[in-house]
């Protein structure tokens, strides 16, 4: 199941819907780092999604053997998703580290009480 494209459609498609309800939680710069995050994983859910399709229509593109995303064209399967990994992954980062470290006026704005920030306002 590991290698099936299913579950790696689904993990796309799951991780591009949890970023999406999680978003309101976000404010000022943590919001601009997390939806960064969330239009990469878009198009990492795109690829995905072109990868299904060819797997279950049995017909892959430009008469490949194997299913090929866009950018598989120029970067190899691999290094190609550990590479969208990673560039999802580091915003997200960012993206948490300003909504726990909140600059002042984006504390005031935050309707969570995660900050750990000293400056955090907290209603």
């Amino acid at each position: 199941m590991v290698k099936s494209e299913f579950l790696h459609y689904f993990y796309a498609i799951v991780m591009l819907a949890g970023m999406w309800l999680l978003r309101a939680g976000f404010v000022g710069r943590a919001r601009t780092w997390w939806m960064a995050a969330f239009w990469i994983q878009f198009w990492h859910h795109i690829e995905h999604a072109l990868l299904q399709g060819q797997a279950l229509a049995g017909a892959n593109l430009f008469g490949s053997p194997v299913p090929v995303s866009i950018v598989q064209l120029w970067v190899p399967r691999v290094e190609l998703h550990l590479f969208y990994n990673a560039v999802v992954f580091a915003p997200m980062l960012v993206a948490m580290y300003h909504h726990m470290f909140p600059e002042a006026e984006d504390a005031a704005r935050q309707t969570c009480t995660c900050a750990w920030h000293p400056r955090a306002v907290h209603a």
